[in-house]
């Protein structure tokens, strides 16, 4: 079945979430943690986690390496959150990027090495 024109421009504008938020709610809320507690079993400062759970930190390899291993939500998941995340942002401000689209040329002049 299709989709019809509306559900697909629905789907275009829902922005994906930043994975702060959803280690915030289903991980570190679900377990009953405090932040200073999640911090402390992951072995990272308060301050660090505390960016990424309200979103003003990106989500390094290394903290979803130990998010994996504490928690058991896999390195993949939350790095495919984190690129995802990282598109739509971008896609946000492509508009503000003024490149035109590269066209081969036969002029001997521009020679590329």
């Amino acid at each position: 079945m299709q989709a019809s024109r509306r559900e697909r421009k629905m789907a275009q504008s829902k922005e994906p979430a930043h994975p702060g938020g959803f280690v915030k709610s289903e991980i570190i809320a679900a377990n009953g943690l405090s932040i200073t507690g999640a911090a402390q079993v992951l072995g990272v400062t308060r301050p660090a986690l505390s960016a990424l759970l309200n979103e003003r930190a990106h989500l390094s390899s290394e903290m979803a390496l130990r998010i994996e291993k504490v928690f058991g939500i896999s390195i993949e998941t939350l790095m495919r959150m984190q690129n995802t995340y990282d598109i739509a942002q971008a896609r946000k401000r492509a508009g503000e990027i003024e490149l035109l689209p590269f066209k081969k040329t036969l002029d001997p002049s521009i020679v590329v090495m």
